[in-house]
C-alpha cells in the first residue's frame, strides 16, 4: 500500500468534487426531498470518500462515479434513519430542488415528484440508472443486489411511475 501525501489526497478530492459534486447533490436532493439535507449528505459523501481516497488512488476502485453514488445512497439512508429527520417537515416544492436542466417542463417536474415518492428500493435504482446513467449490472453492484433483482426493481419502479403519472 503506497503512502500518498496529504496534498495529493486533497487534489484527488477536489477533482472528485468538481467532476461529480453536482450530480451527487442532485441525487441526494431527490432521495431526501430536502435541499439542506442533500447538501449535508453530499458533503458527508465527500468526507467519507476522502477517508478512503487511497483506495481510489491505488486503482482499487473501478468507477469513481459508482463508488461515490454508493457512498451517497448509504449516507442518505443514514440521514433518513436519524432521529432529527423524523421530527422535521422535509416536504419541498419541486421547484425548489436543484435540477440538471436550467429550464424544466411541467412533465419533468411531475416525474421527479413521482420518483421522490417511490419506496427507497425503487427510488435508488431509478436514481442510479436514469439520473446517474449506470447500466443495470453496475446498479446491482452499487446496491449489493443481483442483476435480476435490479431489473425487477427497475421494472416495478417504471410500473409505479406510469400508474402515478396516469392518475395525475
Amino acid at each position: 500500500m503506497a503512502s500518498y501525501t496529504q496534498e495529493a489526497r486533497e487534489q484527488a478530492l477536489v477533482r472528485l468534487m468538481s467532476q461529480h459534486g453536482d450530480s451527487i447533490k442532485r441525487m441526494c436532493c431527490v432521495y431526501l426531498r430536502d435541499l439542506g439535507a442533500a447538501e449535508d449528505a453530499a458533503q458527508e459523501t465527500f468526507i467519507k470518500a476522502y477517508a478512503h481516497i487511497d483506495s481510489l488512488m491505488e486503482g482499487e476502485i473501478q468507477s469513481e462515479k459508482a463508488w461515490l453514488s454508493r457512498i451517497a445512497i448509504n449516507t442518505c439512508k443514514d440521514i433518513l434513519r436519524s432521529s432529527w429527520m423524523r421530527h422535521i417537515d422535509r416536504r419541498k416544492a419541486i421547484e425548489e430542488l436543484p435540477l440538471a436542466a436550467p429550464s424544466t417542463h411541467q412533465e419533468s417536474l411531475e416525474l421527479t415528484e413521482a420518483i421522490m415518492k417511490l419506496p427507497p428500493k425503487y427510488k435508488e435504482i431509478v436514481l442510479l440508472h436514469y439520473y446517474q446513467g449506470f447500466n443495470l449490472r453496475t446498479c446491482s453492484q452499487i446496491l449489493g443486489i443481483s442483476a435480476p433483482t435490479a431489473s425487477r426493481h427497475l421494472a416495478q419502479a417504471a410500473k409505479r411511475l406510469r400508474l402515478e403519472l396516469e392518475r395525475g
